[in-house]
């Protein structure tokens, strides 16, 4: 059985983690650690303590709908989920990591934009 490193949870949420398809599971917010644990097996679990974050993209829709977020750490990449109220996931990891280190990601055309800005510069470079 999984030990948690939280001593209290502040909260505790359906999430789904993304990796290949959806895993389901609850994800636990505490005072040490950002946690998720796979419904099927409690074995398969993920937990990033607080000081591991390096920072947190939120994917925003229609300027107003986060419909996942992103959680990048300093050592082992990142690791994508969806809870049942994201916003409030956020504000909760908001308020242990900071407020400068949760973002948004970049929507599609400025994904587009920063491509084609690219190939530009790289296209200007060989001249």
């Amino acid at each position: 059985m999984a030990q948690s490193q939280n001593a209290s949870v502040e909260l505790a949420i359906p999430a789904t983690f993304f990796v290949g398809l959806g895993t389901y599971g609850k994800m636990m917010l505490g005072d040490k650690a950002l946690e998720f644990y796979n419904d099927r097996n409690p074995e398969d679990y993920i937990q990033i303590p607080w000081d591991q974050i390096d920072y947190v993209s939120a994917s925003v829709i229609f300027k107003r709908h986060i419909s996942r977020f992103a959680v990048f750490t300093k050592e082992n990449g990142h690791f994508a989920f969806s809870t049942r109220d994201n916003r409030a996931t956020l504000r909760v990891v908001r308020d242990h990591i900071g407020n400068e280190k949760v973002v948004r990601s970049a929507d599609f055309l400025g994904v587009v934009r920063a491509g084609i800005v690219g190939i530009w510069h790289r296209i200007t470079r060989r001249q």
